[in-house]
């Protein structure tokens, strides 16, 4: 399949790029980034082998479509997309905390009171809860944003009482906050979804303004359950049906891999690569209420350089 695996560009006035787990930056003129969603997909924080058809595209046209129904609540550095897996911005001052926003027990809060903690970044919850139950409200359970290893979780106090962000600042980041996964939670309702957690990222512009970076409410960011069917799972004690990257994960733990020291990464045919694709298609045909319109072309490494040079020519 005419994959994006990895990039290798020289645009005019690059002087920069950053390869991440998915997404390739590259900077032009210190001022803007081209960033170009890959095929590649990761879990337990390792880069798979092989490249999964059509997700790139999936993933960046889905926050897109986000970021343009947030707008009226935040500016966020998006100015074009030239290219179905490319998102062309403004370079802020990134915030080295992202603000992880749960409206459920579930995932990583799950598995920690799950080993009996009562606090999370400093949020208390009360005994008896059970997994995957919706809190009353919405919690924050901020993490560090890492250069190198894992993203660690830290509190309000601590974010504050080590410079991070002053009290201003921070409030001003949370009340945001809560009123995107307000909007997500809109959104996501209205296409039969839940959306269970998600996180979001800011930056400051050269005015101090604050600003919202990278993606939003995309399945590889956030997690989303069946509306129709969460009640049922939940009355019979079993997880609810989800809608994230997941399934993924699952397929790998049933295969015997966690990413541990010891294991070794299970063989993914090329069944299981179409498997994925199409589970991410139904995802943004889920998400986004369309259709999904895979790109078509038979040289797409060319195609994506040609976009991005005539874009910011």
């Amino acid at each position: 399949m005419n994959t994006i695996y990895k990039t290798n560009f020289n645009f005019p006035g690059q002087t920069s790029k950053y390869e991440g787990k998915v997404r390739d930056v590259y900077t032009i003129d210190d001022d803007i980034l081209v960033v170009i969603a890959s095929d590649r997909i990761s879990a337990f924080d390792i880069v798979m082998p092989k490249p999964i058809p059509f997700k790139g595209q999936v993933l960046n046209q889905i926050s897109l479509d986000m970021l343009k129904s947030t707008e009226d609540i935040i500016q966020n550095w998006l100015i074009s997309s030239p290219d179905p897996n490319v998102s062309i911005g403004r370079k802020l001052k990134p915030i080295k905390v992202e603000m992880v926003i749960r409206g459920y027990l579930s995932g990583h809060s799950d598995r920690l009171y799950s080993s009996g903690n009562r606090s999370i970044c400093g949020v208390k919850l009360p005994n008896g809860l059970v997994s995957n139950q919706k809190f009353d409200n919405p919690i924050i359970t901020p993490s560090t944003k890492a250069d190198v290893g894992h993203d660690e979780d830290i509190s309000k106090s601590d974010i504050i009482n080590k410079g991070i962000l002053t009290l201003d600042q921070y409030e001003e980041i949370e009340e945001i906050t809560f009123k995107l996964f307000k909007r997500g939670t809109e959104i996501a309702e209205k296409r039969g979804l839940i959306l269970v957690d998600t996180k979001y990222e800011f930056g400051y512009d050269s005015k101090n303004n604050l600003c919202l970076i990278d993606e939003i409410h995309t399945p590889d960011s956030s997690r989303y359950f069946y509306l129709d069917t969460y009640k049922d799972y939940m009355n019979r004690g079993e997880t609810p049906k989800q809608l994230s990257k997941e399934f993924f994960r699952q397929w790998l733990i049933q295969n015997d891999f966690q990413g541990k020291e010891g294991q070794d990464l299970p063989e993914i045919s090329n069944d299981v690569v179409m498997n994925v694709s199409n589970r991410y298609i139904e995802l943004f045909d889920k998400i986004i209420g369309t259709n999904f319109k895979p790109r078509n072309t038979n040289d797409i490494i060319s195609e994506l350089e040609n976009n991005i040079i005539s874009a910011i020519s």
